[in-house]
């Protein structure tokens, strides 16, 4: 590995064999700026978001050598169980988002429950409380790592002052992030417009997980905000979550590899 890297080691789902989950490799040090590069070796976790198992194997299968892990869901999770994440998943990284949200107990609970299904990362929402962050982290107990949701992609500030939080969503962010890191989790997920801040905030070794990705040309659909694979890793994100951009291509495979190009 070259310098300035690390390593994230943990087991393949399904397997009992470890896998090595690599991020800030860092280039040299362009003249310009005197900052260096992240650069992971590949950053792209594809949201298979389906119920379909048929298709969400397909999925995985096409897309599996081109892409660093595999994010499922709830909604996946909710209609077929663990053991279709399993299979699905194989031998990947899997990001397991379920995006866990209850009293402490009960969120412990769920987190010791799909430690025999091995996710490199699991999710929980950081607006749960320090309470329940830290009985999450707790339970997970350094065999998987947690990340902590911040605020939704699809939420801007108008939302957040219906609901009641107190905006903007970049400050939100923030305090949820730091609650996050306070507790003991590994990262959190945000949206690409708080790279910047939680990485000057929260740390180099802070995890920052952002959904929200688009290339360019590419619709937004439900998010609110987006930003180019590119933009967001130079901005200081670790892995990226890109979902309709490569599974609703015709050719899945193709478009993760012209991502990555």
């Amino acid at each position: 590995m070259a310098p300035g890297g690390d390593a994230f080691g943990g087991i393949a789902p399904g397997r009992n064999r470890p896998y090595l989950l690599r991020t800030r490799v860092f280039a040299s040090e362009p003249a310009s700026t005197g900052a260096k590069v992240r650069a992971p070796m590949n950053p792209v976790f594809v949201a298979i978001d389906t119920v379909d198992r048929g298709r969400a194997r397909a999925l995985a299968a096409a897309v599996r050598p081109h892409v660093g892990g595999l994010k499922l869901g709830l909604e996946f999770f909710c209609a077929n169980g663990p053991e279709a994440v399993r299979d699905v998943a194989g031998d990947a990284p899997l990001f397991l988002d379920l995006k866990l949200h209850d009293i402490p107990n009960t969120v412990a609970g769920a987190v010791r429950a799909v430690l025999p299904l091995r996710p490199a990362f699991l999710t929980v929402h950081a607006a749960g409380g320090p309470a329940m962050l830290r009985a999450a982290a707790e339970a997970a107990a350094g065999e998987i790592k947690l990340l902590g949701v911040t605020v939704l992609t699809s939420l801007d500030d108008g939302d957040l002052d219906r609901v009641g939080q107190r905006g903007p969503v970049a400050d939100q962010v923030r305090r949820l992030a730091l609650l996050a890191r306070e507790a003991g989790l590994s990262g959190v997920v945000c949206s690409p417009h708080e790279i910047r801040t939680l990485r000057a905030e929260c740390g180099p070794d802070f995890l920052l997980v952002v959904p929200g990705i688009r290339p360019a040309g590419a619709g937004v659909g439900d998010q609110k905000r987006v930003m180019t694979p590119a933009e967001a890793l130079a901005a200081g994100a670790d892995h990226l979550v890109i979902g309709r951009p490569i599974t609703g291509d015709p050719d899945p495979a193709a478009a993760a590899r012209r991502i990555l190009a």
